[in-house]
């Protein structure tokens, strides 16, 4: 009536074009890229695309339930918003804009191990605005990717276990970064120049072990080797902002340097394996989440150890090129898991008919990725909340029109494989 636009555009396509116009090339590149020639990515939506929803008629869709339970929090949608890492080269806090939209639209916030902000500020941002709606307080999981300094895991476990984290997502598929064109090809690494490394600037046991390197440096009379460019001063100027502290002392302080490449170091273990797994499961009372799963005898051995959910995920086709599509490994996740663990599903989600398919394929939810992302760059924290609100109820719809009115609902007989 009054000719009020969205503040995004409502179908990814159109989302996804609009977001490039308001990203850096460094910024596109990171997060739209994917490993290799990008057929990871391919694979997400042909999984997908594979199969068709065939809608039943005559039911009574007029009342639906959208919602379920997760780790003993209901959830107004089966959806989740995954982790992004180094989202701070599309907006400055991205983290604490997603984690508010999240907050208002009700649904968990997986906070990146890779943020751009303290877990703590993004908590007491969303818990603020959860209170506005009579909320105690926003539903959240945190993101752990496992380093090399065990000081670090245990101080990242702890603080996600005071600041109200319902779950503990561990990171398998990403020991190391994969092979990533779009990065290579411009010289760009986010975490270089500290976006991106904002939970280990904040962690007392990561700074211990950064003061113990600028003291070891100081000692043995090592100099820094310096090659004097534009993008050598663009970099220092990057530290110098984003590492706590006054900008200006950063810039000749050998802090945010020395940060940085303690972060390169050991931000993650290669020799990650099944027994430091199971030693976690000792460590902490959060459920534990596996992200990475593709291969139904990993998902099997996950169960058997007493892991409370599998994420199936290729990372959004960012770490293995030619990886099989994230909807395909679904079907025999889900089957090996038998109902004994919660299953999730996260890479390659564009619409409401993705989520009717995911859900039906053997999913207990989804998780989000790119598309929350692209809302920021487009309009920040509105943005966020915009794309989260399309996708339910582009799902909401989609299940009415289908015929169907609970989640209960949602098996393989409305879906109809089609190649």
């Amino acid at each position: 009536m009054f000719g009020h636009r969205p503040a995004v555009p409502t179908n990814f396509t159109a989302l996804e074009r609009a977001a490039r116009k308001r990203m850096s090339k460094q910024a596109w590149a990171y997060v739209a890229g994917g490993a290799g020639e990008g057929t990871g990515m391919d694979r997400n939506r042909a999984a997908l695309d594979r199969w068709a929803i065939v809608p039943r008629m005559l039911r009574d869709t007029s009342l639906r339930d959208l919602t379920t339970e997760l780790f003993g929090r209901r959830l107004p949608a089966p959806v989740l918003v995954a982790p992004v890492g180094a989202a701070g080269l599309v907006r400055p806090l991205a983290d604490v804009e997603i984690g508010a939209a999240a907050a208002t639209v009700g649904v968990p916030y997986i906070f990146s191990n890779q943020g751009s902000a303290p877990m703590e500020d993004v908590a007491a941002e969303m818990d603020r605005v959860a209170q506005t709606s009579g909320a105690d307080a926003a539903p959240r999981w945190f993101q752990l990717y496992w380093s090399t300094n065990e000081a670090v895991v245990e101080s990242f476990v702890h603080r996600a276990e005071t600041m109200g984290a319902d779950a503990l997502v561990v990171t398998l598929d990403t020991t190391q970064l994969g092979w990533r064109p779009q990065d290579l090809n411009l010289g760009s690494l986010p975490f270089t120049r500290a976006v991106g490394i904002a939970q280990y600037t904040s962690d007392s046991a990561f700074m211990a072990s950064v003061r113990d390197r600028v003291a070891a440096a100081k000692a043995a009379g090592q100099r820094p080797d310096v090659e004097v460019t534009l993008g050598a001063i663009k970099t220092l100027f990057s530290m110098a902002r984003h590492v706590p502290g006054s900008f200006r002392r950063n810039l000749t302080s050998p802090i945010p340097r020395a940060s940085v490449e303690t972060f390169l170091d050991t931000y993650s273990r290669p020799s990650l394996c099944w027994d430091d797994i199971a030693g976690l499961r000792e460590r902490t009372r959060l459920p534990i989440i596996l992200k990475g799963i593709l291969h139904p005898d990993d998902a099997r051995r996950a169960v058997d150890m007493g892991i409370d959910g599998i994420l199936v995920s290729n990372h959004g086709g960012r770490q293995v090129d030619s990886v099989i599509g994230a909807a395909d490994a679904l079907v025999d996740v889900a089957a090996a898991v038998d109902g004994r663990a919660r299953v999730i599903l996260d890479s390659g989600i564009r619409s409401g008919a993705d989520v009717f398919k995911a859900l039906a394929l053997g999913a207990d939810a989804v998780a989000v990725g790119r598309p929350h992302v692209y809302g920021l760059a487009i309009a920040g924290r509105l943005g966020v909340q915009q794309v989260l609100e399309n996708l339910i109820a582009e799902f909401d719809i989609t299940m009415g029109l289908a015929g169907v009115a609970s989640l209960a609902e949602l098996d393989s007989d409305t879906l109809r494989r089609m190649s």
